[in-house]
């Protein structure tokens, strides 16, 4: 029983992770590198992640200095920032790249936030499939006889205590980007 419980806490503490990485790449009023986790470039014709690129700067809180390792990668990072759904446009100085934010209207703010939520349900999504797959194991390992009733009627209530503290992380979270979010 320990087993199945331990894995699905560390299924769940990873779908967590995974929800905090993601709620990074929403943009918010601040310039921060994560937003461009998700951005790829073509770099001598393999799509490579930014981070291995160039190095992000912000001598501001709404910009972002790019300076590519390679300065044939330029054009291609300038390419695909431009392609991306970031809604900016990046302008190049021959070495660098430097990429300013404008304001968030209110309207592409409630935008964000329909993003972010959408982006915790799926994490709240994951979470619960981690916990029904754990609830068959458990079934599994009593219908075998394996355990008794007792011990997984027990298993079954701290993997529902674990799945609530899960979920409630995720909210935290979600409550913490909309207030980023939000202000101004």
């Amino acid at each position: 029983m320990d087993d199945i419980l331990n894995q699905a806490v560390k299924k769940m503490s990873s779908a967590i992770d995974f929800a905090r990485s993601d709620f990074a790449t929403v943009r918010t009023g601040r310039a921060t590198p994560a937003m461009f986790d998700k951005i790829q470039a073509e770099y001598y014709g393999i799509p490579t992640p930014l981070q291995q690129l160039a190095t992000f700067q912000s001598p501001e809180p709404r910009v972002m200095l790019i300076n590519p390792f390679d300065a044939s990668a330029l054009n291609a990072i300038e390419k695909a920032i431009r392609d991306s759904d970031l809604g900016v446009n990046p302008a190049s100085d021959g070495k660098s790249i430097r990429v300013v934010l404008p304001e968030l209207t209110e309207e592409r703010r409630k935008e964000y936030i329909k993003i972010v939520k959408a982006k915790a349900e799926d994490a709240k999504i994951s979470i619960r499939g981690v916990r029904r797959n754990a609830i068959d194991q458990i079934k599994k390992a009593e219908k075998d006889k394996e355990v008794g009733e007792d011990e997984a009627k027990k298993a079954e209530r701290r993997l529902d205590d674990e799945t609530k503290k899960a979920t409630e992380e995720i909210d935290k979270l979600l409550k913490a980007k909309e207030a980023e979010l939000m202000a101004v």
